[in-house]
């Protein structure tokens, strides 16, 4: 039951940000899991076995919606199973030391691209009438998929970001469409650590169950704080939070001595904090133009534009 209450708190915490932002599921959880000293191998397997609930019921919502391209979908999905496929077994193939060396350094990295996304880059909405091809989404898929198995996360916040900054398909269809692929790169990442975690590392069902009940009971939260608070704002402040767990993990691996960590600590609070600062001006500037412009100011609008 502790353990289940434990997992169940991540998987919470970690839809509350998707389900607010779009994207960073995989990078919560992952490093909540992380944190609380699970083998990284068996940290992302649950994340991904969690996931393929998770993404499918996403994806059933998309196509009723109609926020699908199913030609990108098919295109996508593919290489990023067999990128998913592949970053399985590179991380389940590295020394435990390794392993949590690398996950969290992807995840750090991950962490400080969303807080730099939602605090200082500029959310506009992307107008576009060239559909994205197989020479560009065929090498996205592989990449985003291998990162997302190997690091724990990043299948939202490499292939949506990347779609939506390439102007080639509108951003409700860049969201359905990268979230219903998800689901085959989720079960293919599913398979491949099943076939490939040692008898050591093997999967606690427990933690899935816990990551997915969460999730599902976050999922209201998550729709209603999205309504009351702005995503560059909640983006900020998740992304911060995740470059400093990771970090602090760094640090310990790295057996770093006082003086480096404090000043790694001063420097990683203080780029949070002017993150944190500088989502809310913008939040304000564009609520203030908005506003000069008769649109009502709708947060939600603004996380369509971000993706997923």
């Amino acid at each position: 039951m502790h353990t289940l209450l434990l997992f169940g708190l991540a998987g919470f915490l970690a839809q509350l940000v998707d389900g607010s932002l779009g994207m960073a599921f995989g990078v919560t959880a992952t490093t909540t899991l992380v944190a609380v000293g699970t083998a990284p191998a068996v940290a992302s397997a649950a994340v991904h076995l969690a996931e393929v609930g998770t993404s499918l019921a996403s994806g059933v919502s998309h196509w009723r919606f109609r926020n699908i391209d199913w030609r990108t979908v098919g295109i996508l999905a593919l290489p990023g199973a067999a990128g998913a496929v592949l970053g399985a077994y590179v991380l389940t193939s590295l020394t435990t030391t390794s392993a949590a060396v690398w996950i969290t350094t992807v995840l750090l990295v991950l962490g400080l691209y969303v807080l730099i996304r939602f605090a200082f880059l500029k959310l506009g909405k992307l107008i576009t009438t060239k559909r994205p091809g197989a020479r560009f989404l065929g090498p996205l898929g592989l990449v985003a998929g291998f990162v997302d198995a190997s690091g724990g996360g990043g299948w939202g916040p490499v292939a949506t970001t990347t779609l939506l900054s390439s102007g080639r398909l509108e951003p409700r269809k860049v969201v359905g469409s990268v979230d219903t692929a998800e689901f085959i790169v989720a079960l293919a990442a599913s398979i491949g650590f099943f076939f490939t975690l040692s008898q050591q590392h093997q999967l606690n069902y427990t933690v899935v169950a816990g990551l997915m009940i969460g999730g599902v009971l976050a999922a209201p939260l998550a729709a209603w704080l999205v309504r009351r608070m702005p995503p560059r704002v909640l983006g900020a402040a998740a992304g911060g939070l995740i470059v400093f767990t990771n970090a602090r993990t760094l640090l310990r691996a790295a057996e770093a001595g006082t003086a480096l960590t404090v000043t790694c600590y001063v420097a990683i609070v203080a780029l949070w904090a002017a993150g944190l600062v500088a989502a809310i001006r913008s939040v304000r500037e564009e609520r203030r133009v908005n506003a000069l412009a008769g649109e009502s100011d709708a947060p939600a609008t603004s996380r369509a534009a971000v993706g997923s």
